[in-house]
C-alpha cells in the first residue's frame, strides 16, 4: 500500500501521486492531510517549497469528490435526516445550521447547549403559520440562563430582542423588541416550560410545570402569516425539548396539538449567511471549496496542481475554475453556469463575482487562505471577513465549514488574530517555529559602499536610475547624502551584471523594490545586446497577458532572467532554479523568506545574493497622499515635507532580517568570488546536494540486518505463545 493510502487518501489520488513520484509525503503533508480529512480547521506553517499546496489540495479533492459522488448515488440518509418534502426532517428538531456559533445541538436534534458567556440562539427546522393551535415543552437540564418561545424567519437568533421574536426567560420576564416585562415566575433547573401558540386568536402563552401563566403576547395577522418557529437562546445553559415525538410531561392545553403533528404546509428555517441548502444536489454556481490566493500567478499555479492531482478522479468529474483578473469575466460566468466545484481565485475577482451574486457560497465546505499573511498585508482582511460570512458555518448534513490557513510566514499577530476570530479550535501544523531559511538555500549579502568603491564614476553604460535625485546638485566631489544615494543605485546596477558574469548565472530571478526599478534594470540588461543577459519583466503595471507570456518564457528557458517586484514573491514555483538576486532588501522582513524561497526548491540547491547599500538611499514611497499613487509622479520631496520619497536604511533592514531569523547572514566581497565549496564542498546550484553515506536506493540493504533481527524476535514470540497455550 502506498504511503498516502495509509493516511486514508483515495486510491485514485494515491495512484496519481505515485505516478508523479510523490512516493512519500512531506512532513507538512504527513501532519496536515489526516487532520483535514478528519474535518478539522488547520493552520499550516512550513518552509516555502515544503509541499503546503499538496497538503490542502489532496484532502480537499478527496472530500469534494466523495461529497459529489454521495449526491449522485443518492446515498441513503441516516435516521436523523429522514425527509418528507423539500428535504425537511420528518420530526421537528433544532436546526444544525440556523444557529449561533457557540450553540451545540445533540445528535438527537432536540437537546441544545451553550457554554459561552454570551447569548447564543437557535431556531427549529420548521415553522407553523396561518391557523391552528400548537404546543411544545422545554426542560432546563442544566443550570444557566434560558429564554424560550417563538420567532419568525426575520428575527435574529437572540430571541426577544427585535420585533420578530417572542420569549419567556428564566428570570420570570417576557421579552419582545428588547421590552422586558414581568410575567409569571422565574424558572430553573428541572423546570418544564410549555410554549403555546394560538394562531387562530393570535396569542402566545406559557406554562410552568403545567401551570397556565396566562397570555404573554398578542401577535398580528401579518406575523402569523409569516410563520413562527420554536426558538431558544441560552447563556451557559442546557435544555431538553419535546416537540411531540414522545408523551409530554404535563397535559397539553385543550384544543392544542404538538408541533410535531402540525400540517405539512411549513417552511424551512434556513437563513442567508449562516446556513446551507440541503446538500442533496449541486448548484452550478455554488462551489464546494474556495481557495484564495494573493496573486494571479500563485492562483494559476495552485489550480494547475489541483488539476494535475485529479487525473484519475472520474465518475464524477470535479470541475475547477480560476477566478482572477486578466481573464475575461464572461469566461468565468460561463464556467459558473456549467457548474464548478472548486474555485481558486484572487481577492478582486472573487469579490466581484460574489458581490454581483454570480457566484454563491451557500454550499461552501472549505475556505482556504493560502499565503494568509500576504493577503492581510495587501489589505484584504475585510474581504476575507465578508467571504467567510457568506459561507455556511454548518451545512444541512451537519458538516462544518473547514478553514485552512497556510503560509511560509504564519507567525504574525494579524494572522493569529484572524484565526482566533474565524476558525474553530484550529490545530497548528508548525514544522518550523519562527521563520527559518531552508537548508537547500545558501544566502549571502554583498555590501554596496560608494565611499570605498568609486567605480560608479567611470561606468560607460550606467543603469537608468529612478530620477529621485533629478533635481539635486550631484557634484562628483560633493560627498553629499544625495550623491552617495545616487552612486549606490548606479553601483547596484553594476554589481548585478558582475554577479551574473562572475557566478556564471544562466537562470535567476531578480527582485527590485519598485516597478520603475524593474523597468530600468530590464532596459539596462537589454542594452548589452547579449543573449546571456536576456530578460523579461513581471510586475503589476504589465498587462495580464504580458505577465503570463513573460512568466512562460522564463519557465520555458527562453530567457535567462525574470525581473520582478514582490508581486511574484509568492507565486512562482520553478524547480531547480539556481540563483536569486535582491537588488534591494524588501520592506517587510517576512518577504525576505518568500523571495529567497524561490530557489532551493524540490531538494535542489540555490544561492540568493542580496545587494545592501551601506549608505542611506532615497527611494520613492507613494501612499494614499499621492494623487496618482505613483503614476507619473515627480514629487521628490520626502513624506515629511509633503512629498513621495523616504530615506531607506538598508543596514537597518538587514539587521531586522537577521534578528527575525536569529542568524548572521554570510558576506561576500564585491568581486563575487563565492567558491562552490564554501558551505559543504559538494554544491552545484540548481542540482540536488551530493550526499555521502546512504542513498535512497540502498536503504533496503542498510535496513536488512534490523529487519532480520525483528523477524527472529517475532518467531521466538510466536513459539513462546504456543508453548504457553499448550501448558494452559
Amino acid at each position: 500500500m502506498a504511503a498516502f493510502e495509509e493516511m486514508g487518501v483515495l486510491p485514485q489520488i494515491a495512484k496519481r501521486l505515485e505516478e508523479i513520484e510523490w512516493i512519500l509525503p512531506t512532513n507538512v503533508q504527513a501532519d496536515a492531510v489526516p487532520l483535514i480529512l478528519g474535518g478539522g480547521d488547520v493552520l499550516m506553517a512550513a518552509e516555502t517549497g515544503s509541499g503546503k499546496t499538496g497538503a490542502f489540495s489532496i484532502p480537499i479533492l478527496q472530500i469534494v469528490w466523495e461529497t459529489i459522488k454521495d449526491m449522485q448515488t443518492k446515498k441513503k440518509p441516516t435516521a436523523s435526516s429522514v425527509t418528507k418534502v423539500n428535504n425537511i426532517p420528518e420530526f421537528w428538531e433544532w436546526s444544525k445550521f440556523d444557529r449561533a456559533k457557540e450553540m451545540a445541538i445533540a445528535e438527537d436534534g432536540i437537546t441544545c447547549q451553550s457554554r459561552d458567556q454570551y447569548w447564543n440562539g437557535v431556531r427549529a427546522t420548521k415553522c407553523v403559520h396561518g391557523k391552528g393551535k400548537y404546543y411544545y415543552e422545554a426542560t432546563v437540564s442544566d443550570e444557566g440562563l434560558c429564554r424560550v418561545g417563538w420567532s419568525t424567519k426575520q428575527a435574529n437568533l437572540d430571541l426577544g430582542t427585535d420585533p420578530h421574536g417572542f420569549g419567556y426567560g428564566g428570570t420570570g420576564k417576557k421579552s419582545n423588541n428588547r421590552q422586558f416585562d414581568d410575567y409569571g415566575t422565574p424558572f430553573g433547573l428541572n423546570d418544564v416550560v410549555g410554549c403555546a401558540l394560538d394562531l387562530d386568536n393570535g396569542v402566545i402563552s406559557y406554562f410552568k410545570n403545567g401551570l397556565d401563566l396566562g397570555n404573554a403576547f398578542v401577535i398580528s395577522s401579518e406575523v402569523r402569516n409569516k410563520g413562527l418557529f420554536p426558538a431558544v437562546v441560552l447563556k451557559n445553559a442546557e435544555m431538553d425539548f419535546n416537540f411531540g415525538s414522545k408523551p409530554f410531561k404535563f397535559a397539553v392545553p385543550p384544543n392544542f396539538v404538538a408541533v410535531n403533528d402540525a400540517p405539512s404546509n411549513y417552511v424551512s428555517s434556513n437563513t442567508s449567511g449562516t446556513s446551507a441548502p440541503a446538500l442533496d444536489h449541486l448548484v452550478s454556481n455554488a462551489p464546494l471549496a474556495l481557495i484564495i490566493e494573493p496573486s494571479r500567478e500563485l492562483a494559476e499555479q495552485t489550480q494547475k496542481e489541483i488539476k494535475n492531482l485529479m487525473k484519475y478522479l472520474d465518475e464524477p468529474v470535479i470541475r475547477t475554475m480560476l477566478a482572477a483578473g486578466g481573464i475575461p469575466i464572461k469566461e468565468q460566468l460561463s464556467d459558473l453556469q456549467k457548474g464548478v466545484n472548486i474555485v481558486v481565485g484572487t481577492p478582486g475577482r472573487l469579490e466581484e463575482l460574489t458581490k454581483s451574486g454570480n457566484m454563491l457560497l451557500s454550499h461552501c465546505r472549505f475556505l482556504v487562505l493560502d499565503e494568509a499573511d500576504g493577503l492581510l498585508q495587501q489589505g484584504h482582511g475585510d474581504l476575507v471577513n465578508r467571504l467567510h460570512a457568506k459561507c455556511p458555518k454548518i451545512t444541512s448534513d451537519s458538516k462544518r465549514l473547514q478553514m485552512i490557513v497556510c503560509s511560509a510566514t504564519l507567525h504574525s499577530m494579524d494572522v493569529k488574530r484572524m484565526a482566533d476570530r474565524l476558525m474553530k479550535y484550529p490545530i497548528w501544523v508548525d514544522l518550523k517555529g519562527e521563520d527559518a531559511v531552508p537548508e537547500t538555500v545558501h544566502h549571502v549579502i554583498v555590501k554596496v559602499n560608494p565611499r570605498s568603491d568609486k567605480s560608479w564614476k567611470d561606468f560607460s553604460k550606467r543603469i537608468p536610475t529612478d530620477s529621485v535625485h533629478v533635481r539635486d546638485p550631484l557634484s562628483p566631489n560633493s560627498n553629499t547624502p544625495e550623491l552617495l544615494s545616487e552612486a549606490a543605485k548606479l553601483l547596484k546596477g553594476e554589481y548585478c551584471v558582475r554577479a551574473i558574469v562572475e557566478l556564471k548565472m544562466d537562470r535567476a530571478i531578480i527582485y527590485c523594490r519598485t516597478k520603475l526599478d524593474c523597468d530600468n534594470l530590464e532596459r539596462h540588461l537589454n542594452s548589452f545586446g547579449k543573449s546571456e543577459f536576456s530578460c523579461v519583466c513581471l510586475h503589476g503595471d504589465r498587462n495580464p497577458q504580458e505577465r503570463r507570456d513573460n512568466l512562460e518564457k522564463f519557465k520555458a528557458n527562453r530567457v535567462n532572467f525574470l525581473i520582478c517586484t514582490d508581486v511574484a514573491a509568492r507565486g512562482i514555483d520553478i524547480r531547480g532554479l539556481p540563483y536569486m538576486i535582491n537588488m534591494t532588501l524588501p520592506d517587510e522582513k517576512s518577504n525576505y523568506i518568500h523571495r529567497i524561497g524561490r530557489v532551493g526548491r524540490a531538494e535542489r540547491m540555490g544561492l540568493a545574493v542580496s545587494l545592501v547599500a551601506v549608505v542611506p538611499e532615497k527611494i520613492w514611497y507613494h501612499g494614499e497622499w499621492c494623487p496618482s499613487r505613483g503614476k507619473n509622479c515627480s514629487n521628490t520631496r520626502t513624506t515629511k515635507e509633503g512629498g513621495c520619497c523616504v530615506w531607506n536604511n538598508e543596514l537597518q533592514c538587514l539587521a531586522d532580517v537577521e534578528e527575525h531569523l536569529g542568524i548572521v547572514i554570510a558576506e561576500s566581497g564585491n568581486d563575487f568570488k563565492i567558491p562552490v565549496d564554501e558551505f559543504d564542498g559538494k554544491v552545484v546550484y540548481g542540482e540536488k546536494r551530493k550526499q555521502t553515506g546512504s542513498q535512497y536506493m540502498n536503504h533496503v540493504a542498510q535496513l536488512a540486518p534490523a529487519v532480520q533481527d525483528l523477524a527472529m524476535l517475532e518467531d521466538r514470540t510466536q513459539i513462546n505463545f504456543l508453548k504457553r497455550m499448550r501448558i494452559q
